[in-house]
């Protein structure tokens, strides 16, 4: 029973961690590359865990908080996430692309200078982190659209 309990309290605080998560994605008007991806790292972990435990565990009643919480924060994913942040997130990301490609295509052919040049330079790695990022976020709204 230890294991079960050890993966009970796993849950409960990635769980958190999520809902942590979640509520800070739904404040910020934009997420940093990094919290999108932890965000969406964290959704898949624990829909997973969720998914592993309901299938271990039966309907017995000392199993029934722990399904409660599982369907709760489902609720939550779907509800909150899949519904309102992960739209928001797919139209920041579309939206950022498309403005840095803007800046870059609008740049002087020209001679630059060294400082131009090494500018320019982050703003191609930005927009390469971005549109991986992108990419992810799009392989996730796949998942959804085949639910």
């Amino acid at each position: 029973m230890d294991s079960l309990d050890d993966i009970t309290n796993m849950f409960q605080a990635e769980s958190e961690k999520l809902k942590h998560l979640i509520n800070n994605a739904s404040t910020k008007p934009e997420l940093p590359i990094h919290e999108i991806i932890e965000t969406y790292y964290q959704v898949m972990n624990v829909t997973s865990m969720g998914t592993m435990l309901t299938q271990q565990l039966d309907n017995a009643d000392n199993n029934k908080t722990l399904l409660g919480k599982i369907q709760e924060i489902h609720k939550i994913i779907s509800e909150k996430f899949d519904s309102d942040i992960h739209p928001k997130i797919m139209k920041n990301l579309t939206n950022s692309i498309q403005n840095t490609m803007k800046t870059l295509s609008s740049g002087n052919s020209g001679k630059k200078s060294k400082h131009v040049i090494e500018n320019e330079a982050k703003i191609y790695e930005e927009l390469r982190q971005k549109m991986s990022t992108k990419e992810f976020v799009e392989q996730y709204d796949q998942g959804l659209s085949h639910d």
